[in-house]
């Protein structure tokens, strides 16, 4: 009776996880599109500042009604604030280039995260990585270029920005690993967006009057100011529904469903832009869940692999 109860409460908590996953995918495109309306008229940077004033408005409150302390160890210090530069950089390059690119396009280009992430396992940090997902992780940047070229053709090298995501968010998940198992993901969430909001303030200021499209603030009028409070709504949403989808499910379970926001982000892209990729950049965002999907079943079989060997009895 008690093995049931457990085997239904663990099947409940995995489902959780899903759904949550799910969750992600449906409102981290809404990010995306809040950005987009308002780059009409705000420089990338106030819509990337307003993404971290607004998550630490929501975090903290949610921080004290839970009690958490809010004391951080000296020697996490610089890894949060290599984590809050990191996804501070990513989200700037994505806002920059989905200025003008169509989403389901910009997005495509940062999902070779994971493969940087790996790459970067393989050959910097030692890991284990085997030829395969090696390969896969090759093939998923071909998909990229795919992407890219007729990006590249039309907007020039704006195209390259979600590159400088992919490479930023890489690192964010690598510094973000470490510290995942030491601090609950709230007071996470509220210490990333009150340093990348220390990190916007001097850029903002030094900024004003500059003349610069990307960075000197303006004065938001109008439904503006709701985009603006959607681009960090939806990010702090999101973000807390994947943090605690990995906490219920695992991540085996959870990574290939991630991919379901490409096509969430290109129905978006159509709806509210009439944005919608053309055949080769179709063809490269085919490539690149393709790979993904691949790299993601390697890690299952390796990981199945190494569970039966450890529990093979001794010879």
């Amino acid at each position: 009776m008690t093995n049931t109860a457990s085997t239904t409460s663990s099947t409940d908590q995995v489902l959780t996880g899903v759904a949550l996953m799910l969750g992600f995918c449906l409102t981290a495109p809404l990010l995306d599109v809040a950005a987009k309306l308002a780059s009409d008229s705000i420089p990338v940077g106030q819509i990337t500042a307003a993404r971290f004033f607004v998550q630490c408005a929501l975090m903290a409150p949610f921080a004290w009604i839970m009690g958490l302390s809010l004391r951080v160890a000296r020697e996490q210090w610089l890894a949060l604030v290599l984590r809050a530069v990191f996804l501070f950089v990513a989200t700037f390059c994505f806002i920059a280039a989905i200025r003008v690119m169509p989403l389901a396009d910009a997005l495509a280009i940062v999902f070779v995260a994971p493969f940087i992430v790996l790459l970067v396992g393989k050959f910097y940090l030692g890991e284990d990585v085997g030829p395969r997902r090696v390969g896969a992780a090759i093939v998923g940047f071909v998909g990229v270029l795919f992407v890219i070229q007729p990006s590249f053709a039309a907007f020039g090298t704006l195209a390259l920005f979600p590159l400088g995501t992919a490479v930023a968010f890489a690192l964010y998940i690598l510094v973000t690993r470490g510290l995942s198992r030491k601090m609950h993901p709230v007071n996470l969430q509220l210490y990333t967006g009150l340093i990348a909001s220390l990190f916007c303030i001097p850029v903002m200021i030094l900024a004003q009057g500059s003349g610069s499209e990307l960075l000197d603030p303006v004065w938001p009028v109008g439904v503006v100011w709701l985009w603006l409070f959607g681009v960090g709504f939806f990010a702090t949403l999101s973000h807390m529904m994947m943090t605690y989808a990995l906490s219920l499910a695992p991540s085996a379970t959870l990574a290939p469903l991630q991919y379901l926001e490409l096509p969430v982000a290109t129905l978006f892209g159509y709806l509210v832009f009439r944005d919608f990729p053309n055949t080769l950049s179709l063809t490269g965002i085919a490539i690149i869940i393709g790979a993904g999907l691949y790299m993601i079943h390697r890690e299952r079989v390796t990981s199945r692999k190494s569970i039966t060997e450890r529990a093979a009895p001794p010879i």
